[in-house]
């Protein structure tokens, strides 16, 4: 509240500081906040894309994992999918954007040549192979959106808290440092009315002490001046 504030100059000299503090940081966080929402809407683009993409390559994995199954034999793609000897792998650095950290994920035999899936040539078939393509390619999707839809949560979740601060210092603290200021203003605007009617009324009153001495002087040597003679 205002009125808590004790109505100083070295107060109000502060008030003024943070206020220049306050309106600096507030312009750097709302463009802040239009970077990433800017960023934001550049990675929900490329999250629909990869979003559509996982769909569609889900849907052909799926067929082709259908057809082989019926054509070879559930037995025949599970021992398949046994002989695998190497296994994917997931390596995660980070990248920054805009000051937020985001994932990189990258991936590593995903893709394998027909030697590489532990099955060999004559334990296989086309329809098993195109099989495991397909969910070869689907590995690729599925790491690329846990990427991208990281990285999406992150910057929403930063967007939100530099929302919260810029709302924080637009309508709850510079408000608060305004009516501050002004108070303190209007208080020594008053305390400066106050006191020159003060020094006026100290100068008037000296004044009129110093006529009257005046006057009383210019009596009190009258009356010593000698009658005139007869």
């Amino acid at each position: 509240m205002a009125k808590d504030v004790k109505p100083t100059r070295k107060n109000l000299m502060a008030i003024e500081d943070r206020i220049e503090l306050s309106e600096r940081g507030h312009d750097t966080l709302e463009q802040k906040r239009d970077g990433l929402i800017m960023e934001f809407m550049d990675i929900l683009d490329q999250a629909q894309d990869v979003r559509s993409d996982v769909s569609e390559t889900y849907e052909t994995a799926q067929r082709k994992i259908d057809m082989a199954r019926a054509m070879e034999g559930d037995v025949a793609v599970r021992g398949a999918a046994a002989a695998l000897k190497e296994h994917p792998e997931i390596t995660t650095q980070s990248k920054n954007i805009m000051g937020v950290v985001v994932p990189q994920i990258e991936s590593s035999k995903v893709r394998k040549s027909l030697d590489e899936r532990g099955y060999g040539l004559l334990g296989s078939s086309a329809r098993i192979d195109e099989a495991a393509d397909a969910y070869e390619a689907l590995l690729e999707k599925v790491i690329l959106a846990a990427e991208v839809e990281t990285a999406m949560k992150k910057m929403l979740t930063e967007i939100e808290t530099t929302k919260r601060r810029v709302n924080a210092l637009e309508f709850t603290l510079l408000p608060t440092l305004y009516e501050n200021q002004e108070y303190i203003e209007q208080k020594l605007e008053e305390q400066e009315r106050e006191e020159i009617f003060r020094m006026k009324k100290i100068k008037d009153k000296k004044e009129e002490e110093e006529k009257e001495e005046r006057e009383a002087a210019a009596e009190a040597a009258a009356a010593e001046e000698p009658e005139p003679a007869d």
